[in-house]
């Protein structure tokens, strides 16, 4: 089974316990739906030691998430968000930016901008290093594989801030879905898949074994024609890259023990 086969299998019974989108409906080619009892997983998550350390937070603006990045602000922790498809680039929310009773007001996607703050590529490199990844998915197998919509959207979000070095591979990734989205098949990771350390569920948190993580930054002759075009971060991070302010292809890691 290939990628677009699992998605297919996984989206037939997601729409059993999905929430509909105001927007697409249950088109899940274009949206990463919230779900059933993800009040349940967003409590097994924030008891995890890697959420309760992580002073800054990276969460996808993808529905399911959408109680998460709630608490996060209630729990006093910054949350770095990427607006949809990277066209806007990458929201700053501060805790001290939202009024008390407001958490879940300022979290939603057509508030948030407003509530936060656009933040640069180049002050994300000055003033941050990731405590945390949080992402939706439409499936993800047990060893950690996750894929999105089929849009790449994610891992490109992961080759920027590696490049920047605000990441690196002892930096968690959490992937928050559904049981019906967890695939017990074998998948080959691309070079660019992004290989998620945890999954978790309303039911059931797994560790993934030994995650591996692209290293390669943004490979610019692979990207999509039009993508350097529509995302503002990707054209500053090349004139960053052009400028000798980043690496191309990344930063050299220490081995992980």
């Amino acid at each position: 089974m290939n990628k677009d086969e699992a998605r297919s299998a996984v989206w037939a019974e997601l729409v059993k316990v999905a929430k509909p989108d105001s927007r697409f409906h249950l088109d899940f080619a274009e949206y990463i739906p919230d779900f059933v009892g993800s009040e349940k997983a967003t409590r097994r998550l924030t008891a995890m030691d890697i959420y309760r350390r992580a002073q800054t937070v990276f969460i996808t603006p993808d529905n399911c998430v959408e109680a998460l990045r709630a608490q996060t602000v209630r729990d006093g922790k910054v949350q770095i968000m990427t607006t949809y498809g990277i066209r806007r680039g990458f929201v700053e929310l501060r805790p001290e930016d939202v009024a008390p009773g407001m958490e879940e007001y300022a979290v939603l996607l057509d508030v948030i901008e407003e509530m936060g703050r656009y933040i640069t590529l180049d002050e994300l490199k000055r003033c941050y290093h990731l405590d945390l990844i949080v992402t939706g998915a439409s499936a993800v197998s047990r060893d950690g594989i996750r894929f999105g919509k089929g849009h790449g959207f994610f891992d490109l979000e992961w080759a920027m801030l590696y490049q920047l070095g605000v990441v690196d591979l002892r930096t968690p990734i959490v992937a928050f879905v559904h049981d019906s989205q967890v695939v017990d098949i074998e998948l080959e990771a691309s070079g660019f898949d992004t290989v998620c350390d945890f999954i978790v569920t309303p039911t059931q948190m797994i560790r993934v074994e030994s995650p591996r993580k692209p290293v390669k930054g943004v490979i610019w002759a692979q990207l999509e024609p039009d993508m350097l075009a529509q995302i503002p971060p990707l054209r500053e991070l090349k004139k960053m890259e052009e400028a000798g302010l980043v690496t191309a292809g990344g930063q050299k890691e220490v081995p992980m023990k």
